[in-house]
């Protein structure tokens, strides 16, 4: 199946409406209708002010980057998008064509 890989980076402790900015993500996600989410934790990264965030270092406490991806079609990585912009956050994310699906029927479906 083709499909999209919609990623969104933000740090851990970054918030929109009083919720984390992975949650708000997953959550609008879901309210949506996509299919799935993940919200990735790093190590450590650094972004476009060049200042390095590694999970060692206790005064950066909660600036760890947190990646949030969806593998989704055309029209819901567009509807997710254009909620985010409508929100006015400022979020980088990628956004390109994969092949995706199952090696095997997935358990509990029905064949």
């Amino acid at each position: 199946m083709n499909a999209i890989c919609l990623r969104f980076y933000s740090l851990e402790k970054r918030k929109l409406h009083g919720m984390l900015v992975h949650d708000w993500l997953l959550d609008q996600a879901r309210r949506l209708g996509l299919t799935g989410g993940t919200a990735f934790r790093a190590s450590a990264g650094f972004g476009h002010h060049h200042r390095l965030h590694e999970d060692r270092f206790f005064e950066l406490a909660g600036e760890l980057p947190v990646e949030v991806e969806f593998i989704t079609d055309d029209a819901n990585a567009d509807r997710l998008l254009a909620l985010v912009k409508a929100e006015a956050l400022a979020i980088y994310y990628v956004r390109f064509p994969v092949e995706s699906g199952w090696t095997h029927e997935p358990p509990g479906t029905v064949g």
